[in-house]
C-alpha cells in the first residue's frame, strides 16, 4: 500500500469504516482489521457484529433455557456473542434442537437429536436403546442393539429456520460403541435421500464404517437395481470426537417456507446382524463445515480450505 493511500485510510472516520465493514463478511472484516489501527478499532464496533448476526438471533436465543435477556447479559460486546455462538452451540426449544453459527459467514446451523430421527417418521425404536453420553449435546443418544434389519430413519426441518440464499449440507452425527459389528462387509447398503417434501431428491450412498474408505477401496461393488453408481460418502471425524457423514446438500432460496426432508434407508438387506451404532443427531450446516479451518489472528475467524479430494459423487438430482 502506498503512503498516500495509507494516509487516506487514516483520515476516514471510524464510524464510516465500521459501516463499510458491516457490509462485508466476518472473515473479510477480520482480514481488513489488519490494514490500519483505525480499521482494527472499527472492526470491534457492535454495529459491525450486529449485522453479522442473523436477523432473528434474539428470537432464537429467547427459545433457550436462559432466555434472551439473561443469556445476552453475559457478553460485553456483540463480537463476544458472535464468537460464543460459533464455538458453543446452545440448546433451544426445550432441548430438542441445537443452534450455532458458522464462523466465517454467520450462517445458522442446527442439529436435531436422535429422537427426532427415530420418531419423526413414525419409527418404533424396537432395536434402539436410549443412552446418556456426557460428550453429546443432547440428554440422550440412540444406540442400535442387535438388529438384522433396522428401520428407515429420518427427520425434517422447515427452511424458514435457515439462512436464506445459502447452500446447506445435512450430516448424520454418530459414533460407535466398543462392541460395534455388522457394518464392515458391504459399503453400499445404506442410501441417503435429501430434498424438499414432494419433490425430486438427491440420493447418495453412505458408509457408516469408520474404516470403510480404506477397507472398500479395492472391494467389488455389486450392482443394486434402481441405484446409480458413484463414489460412496465416507465418515469424517469432527473436532468434538464424533463422526459425521454427509447425507446430501440443498439450497435455501430466498424466504423459502417448506419442509426439507432427509433420511437413511437400507437398500440392500444383507442379513448381517448389526450392533453398537450410536446416533447423536442430524446436523444442518453451511456446506463448507467439514473442511479444515485456518484461524486468522486476533479476530479468530476461520478461512476455509479444502482438505484433499472429495471422494463422492451426487447420485441423483440436486435440489436447487
Amino acid at each position: 500500500m502506498s503512503i498516500e493511500s495509507y494516509s487516506n485510510f487514516q483520515v476516514l472516520p471510524e464510524g464510516f469504516i465500521a459501516d463499510a465493514l458491516s457490509l462485508t463478511s466476518p472473515k473479510d472484516a477480520c482480514r481488513l482489521s489488519s490494514v490500519t489501527s483505525t480499521f482494527r478499532s472499527a472492526a470491534e464496533y457492535d454495529t459491525v457484529w450486529e449485522r453479522f448476526l442473523p436477523p432473528d438471533y434474539r428470537d432464537i436465543i429467547s427459545r433457550s433455557i436462559d432466555g434472551a435477556d439473561l443469556f445476552l447479559a453475559k457478553f460485553r460486546t456483540k463480537k463476544e456473542l458472535y464468537l460464543h455462538l460459533c464455538d458453543n452451540p446452545i440448546l433451544i426449544d426445550g432441548g430438542t434442537k441445537s443452534f450455532s453459527l458458522e464462523k466465517g459467514t454467520g450462517n445458522k446451523c442446527f442439529m436435531l437429536p436422535a429422537r427426532d430421527l427415530l420418531n419423526g417418521w413414525g419409527v418404533t425404536p424396537k432395536y434402539w436403546q436410549w443412552i446418556s453420553l456426557p460428550e453429546s449435546r443432547f440428554p440422550e443418544a440412540a444406540e442400535l442393539h442387535h438388529a438384522q434389519c433396522w428401520s428407515d430413519i429420518g427427520c425434517k426441518i422447515n427452511t424458514s429456520m435457515l439462512s436464506s440464499g445459502t447452500k446447506y449440507a445435512a450430516y448424520l452425527v454418530f459414533t460407535s460403541r466398543p462392541r460395534i459389528y455388522g457394518f464392515q462387509n458391504y459399503p453400499l447398503d445404506i442410501e441417503a435421500l435429501v430434498g424438499i417434501s414432494g419433490q425430486e431428491v438427491e440420493k447418495r450412498i453412505v458408509c457408516l464404517n469408520q474404516e470403510g474408505e480404506q477397507r472398500h477401496r479395492n472391494q467389488f461393488v455389486p450392482f443394486i437395481h434402481g441405484l446409480a453408481c458413484g463414489y460412496t460418502e465416507y465418515p469424517k471425524c469432527r473436532d468434538d470426537g464424533w463422526m459425521a457423514v454427509e447425507l446430501g446438500e440443498f439450497l435455501v432460496k430466498g424466504k423459502q417456507d417448506c419442509d426439507m426432508e432427509m433420511y437413511l434407508r437400507e437398500v440392500w438387506r444383507n442379513g448381517n446382524w448389526k450392533n453398537g451404532l450410536t446416533i447423536q443427531g442430524c446436523f444442518k450446516s453451511f456446506t463448507r463445515w467439514m473442511e479444515k479451518t485456518e484461524v486468522l489472528g486476533a479476530c479468530g475467524i476461520g478461512d476455509r480450505v479444502e482438505v484433499g479430494r472429495r471422494r463422492r459423487k451426487s447420485l441423483g438430482l440436486m435440489v436447487s
